[in-house]
């Protein structure tokens, strides 16, 4: 029975859009969970002064993981991998055992001086709470308690490196589903007993059983890695050498995404909930598409660059380039026409009212307008690190990092200090006379600085390769031309279905936003058909195989 799992769980990778649209479909089953959580999270609080707390207390855990764990990530570490291991096992274990021992090291005293520096970090990085000392030592206890999570998430990516070694993917695939598991039953069971820091503590738990799903597993083939002091401190620099600058590059997103959040906790209260939740909707797109084309390619790429099978390693980028952009343009036309619908229908209900509903469905479309980026961005970062090349991406992260920095705050002062400005936003989202839309202008400059970034890689990109941009633009075209029929048809659908359904109702708002969204699904696929798109051939096709046999690349951990 053991050795029959462990089969099931070995099987082999056999093709990019096999494995992608299988990884998918494990990242929709998180994403269900994931999605269920936050109505949980949502219809029990709703967006205000508890949940601003909550999300204000994963910031500095996941900017330590971003900056420091994220070296154990495999993105680094797979090429390192498969070289000791092709020598022999017996390397690759003890390179194995030293990236472990140097590791777990590093995060226990990071998260120790971290531990003890709280009361004083916590205040100048969130200054929103400093006036609320009795919120402030709860907001305090919950970062320390979730400082657990990037030590867990740091292994649980080390391991899933060691399983990619093997091609041995499905066990990592189940990871996310467990983490989510775990917070949606501390919403349940543990915040009535321990207010905030039980819902720290399904986090942490959350963290610790997305690492510990893969021990039985690597324990039965035997390479789980120990403690050693037989350390080679020349390969850990090189490692550190190489993977710096892909520390840095998430560092600065991070840190991006911190200054964000910092600014949120100085505006109206709910202010962080709503824009956590507006992110965590826009970003279904990119866990779906973006990274698991990404995921599922990057492997391929380092094998074909190492080969120096440079057309291939060309090809392959295209080919994912392309069918990324082929599914991220209608989901992102449909979550901008649909977005009252699907916040309504996600969140809505309990203590998250109609106001909350349409800022979040206001963020939700101001971040979505830069989802194909992120998708394209994690994309050319796994191109270029297939190459070996990280200094490329750190320093297109860091002026994109900047630029989100600066327009926020620059942003900020323009929404009070011009009416016109403030006006045209709140008029064109459809939030004139809501409270706390200032908050908007976070999400306009993530956007903003998201789209330069993808420029700016695009451009390095086909500097280095020639014949890129033509067959990717062509399916640019034809998506974006199509996606726009279908927005228009589903807009249109919206208004005929708001008489047939209660709108009033939760259900019916979500067959309102069901039904005009497959009515624009058809007109899409039409359209595509019309167009002779190859990619609606290629995806028929590769339907039509038995796709859910290909292996599982797992989607490492990128941030908590």
């Amino acid at each position: 029975m053991v050795k029959r799992f462990m089969k099931v769980i070995g099987m082999e990778i056999r093709g990019l859009h096999e494995a992608a649209y299988v990884l998918a479909i494990f990242a929709l089953v998180s994403l269900i969970l994931a999605l269920i959580r936050d109505k949980l999270l949502a219809f029990s609080f709703g967006a205000g002064n508890i949940l601003d707390l909550y999300y204000a207390a994963f910031r500095i855990p996941d900017f330590i993981f971003a900056s420091i764990a994220s070296l154990a990530s495999a993105s680094i570490l797979l090429p390192f991998f498969i070289d000791r291991f092709g020598k022999s096992d017996e390397e690759g274990k003890s390179f194995s055992d030293s990236i472990f021992t140097v590791f777990f090291a590093v995060m226990a005293v990071v998260s120790v001086i971290v531990f003890f520096l709280a009361p004083y970090i916590v205040p100048i990085v969130l200054p929103g709470f400093k006036a609320q000392p009795a919120e402030l030592h709860i907001l305090i206890a919950s970062v320390r308690i979730m400082l657990l999570s990037p030590f867990f998430l740091g292994l649980s990516n080390l391991f899933s490196s060691l399983t990619q070694t093997r091609h041995r993917f499905l066990v990592y695939a189940a990871s996310p589903v467990v983490y989510n598991i775990s917070i949606i039953l501390a919403v349940v069971f543990a915040y009535p007993k321990f207010g905030i820091q039980g819902l720290a503590m399904g986090v942490a738990l959350g963290a610790f059983l997305h690492m510990a799903i893969q021990i039985p597993f690597m324990s039965y083939e035997g390479f789980m890695p120990k403690f050693t002091r037989m350390i080679n401190w020349k390969i850990m620099r090189n490692i550190v050498t190489t993977a710096l600058p892909r520390t840095v590059t998430l560092g600065a997103n991070q840190l991006a995404s911190f200054v964000l959040v910092s600014l949120a906790s100085l505006m109206a209260i709910g202010s962080i909930s709503v824009f956590n939740f507006a992110f965590n909707l826009q970003s279904v797109s990119l866990t779906l598409i973006g990274a698991s084309y990404s995921s599922a390619v990057f492997p391929t790429l380092s094998k074909l660059y190492y080969e120096n099978k440079i057309s291939e390693f060309l090809e392959k980028m295209i080919t994912a380039a392309r069918h990324i952009i082929f599914w991220s343009m209608p989901l992102t036309v449909l979550f901008v026409v649909l977005r009252a619908q699907i916040v309504r229908t996600v969140l809505g209900a309990g203590e998250f009212n109609w106001a909350d509903t349409r800022l979040t469905a206001a963020m939700l479309a101001l971040f979505t307008i830069s989802t194909i980026g992120q998708s394209l961005i994690i994309l050319f970062v796994r191109g270029f690190y297939a190459e070996g090349k990280t200094s490329k991406p750190l320093v297109i992260n860091a002026i994109s990092a900047v630029t989100i920095v600066i327009l926020a705050y620059g942003l900020d002062k323009a929404f009070f200090a011009f009416p016109t400005f403030r006006f045209f936003l709140e008029d064109l989202l459809k939030v004139g006379g809501q409270a706390g839309t200032s908050v908007l202008v976070l999400a306009l400059a993530y956007s903003i600085g998201v789209i330069l970034n993808t420029i700016l890689h695009w451009v390095s990109f086909e500097r280095s390769y020639k014949g890129f941009t033509r067959p990717v633009f062509s399916t640019l075209f034809h998506s974006f031309a199509a996606s726009v029929v279908m927005g228009y048809a589903a807009y249109l659908s919206l208004q005929i279905f708001a008489a047939t359904f209660p709108l009033y109702k939760v259900w019916g708002v979500f067959l309102q936003g069901l039904c005009a969204g497959l009515i624009g699904l058809v007109v899409l696929v039409l359209t595509l058909r019309i167009l002779e798109n190859k990619e609606l051939v290629e995806v028929t096709r590769t339907l039509h195989r038995k796709f859910w046999k290909a292996a599982v690349p797992p989607a490492e951990v990128e941030h908590l």
